[in-house]
């Protein structure tokens, strides 16, 4: 099974203030209506035989697989041609499936996850919008359309191989984090350093991995990096999400990381939402 920030297989989440707050409660309701692990395979899956598919006719007519490439992986074809990202995509699905190992992913296997999901999911959710039938063969959402921005602010542990790419407000805490980022790299480069010595100078400031690093360099993936590590499924690795706290400045007694995020989630679902009717209702009366 994949390791995503979060743990993927949970099922049925609560929150103790939910039945206290009506936009918790419906907060909650979607997220109880979704399936993880389901939404994650169809995701990879999609990508993998969609892949599969176009290079296979574009062979057949002799063109190039490279715009092919840039629509449907705009992130991670930056770092791997068709071949590689034949194998990331196998690996990927492989270790989902796996059940008795959580696979860890380094930031080319999030970029490519992120471009898979991303792009299943405005194609899920334009079926959904269509009332195409095709969209009731998949039952991970309830029938609903699937927040991405929520789904990887939850599951995403960050998004540093977006630096440098405009984000919109659903993934505001990524966001704001690397909106930071950028603007000290302007600052930098615009001083003369190059791109790479700026990121490094700041990895340790900002905790920004040296996979990262290559990813937003577009280095191509070595060897070692085509690894997934992998650890027992038994291995308690979100014990830490839903232990209860004590009581502090950030945290109400009792609380967990989980409960946290699910809190903030829903505010930033709210404020989002929020923001987007306005815009419609300004649309509609123009």
């Amino acid at each position: 099974m994949l390791a995503f920030a979060k743990d993927i297989t949970q099922s049925q989440p609560s929150h103790r203030e939910e039945d206290k707050n009506p936009e918790l409660k419906n907060y909650m309701n979607y997220q109880r209506k979704l399936n993880h692990v389901r939404l994650v395979y169809y995701s990879l899956k999609h990508a993998k035989n969609d892949l599969q598919e176009n290079l296979q006719q574009l062979r057949k007519s002799g063109e190039s697989a490279e715009s092919y490439l840039e629509q449907a992986f705009p992130l991670s074809h930056h770092f791997a041609d068709d071949k590689v990202l034949t194998l990331m995509l196998k690996k990927l699905v492989g270790g989902h499936n796996e059940a008795k190992q959580w696979y860890r992913m380094n930031s080319y296997y999030y970029a490519l996850a992120y471009d898979c999901m991303d792009r299943f999911i405005r194609h899920y959710n334009q079926m959904v919008r269509d009332s195409d039938e095709e969209a009731r063969e998949f039952t991970f959402a309830g029938g609903g359309e699937i927040d991405f921005g929520d789904w990887v602010y939850l599951y995403f542990p960050h998004l540093d191989f977006l630096i440098g790419t405009p984000l919109d407000q659903t993934q505001y805490p990524f966001a704001k984090r690397n909106k930071t980022i950028e603007e000290e790299i302007d600052k930098k480069t615009h001083d003369g350093e190059t791109l790479e010595a700026t990121l490094n100078s700041l990895k340790e400031k900002y905790e920004i991995d040296d996979v990262a690093i290559k990813v937003l360099l577009h280095k191509p993936v070595s060897h070692d990096d085509l690894e997934l590590f992998h650890t027992s499924i038994k291995t308690p690795i979100y014990e830490l999400l839903t232990h209860k706290q004590a009581g502090s400045w950030e945290a109400m007694d009792g609380e967990t990381l989980m409960d946290q995020a699910y809190n903030f989630g829903s505010q930033l679902k709210i404020w989002t939402w929020g923001k987007k009717k306005k815009k419609v209702k300004v649309e509609e009366s123009s």
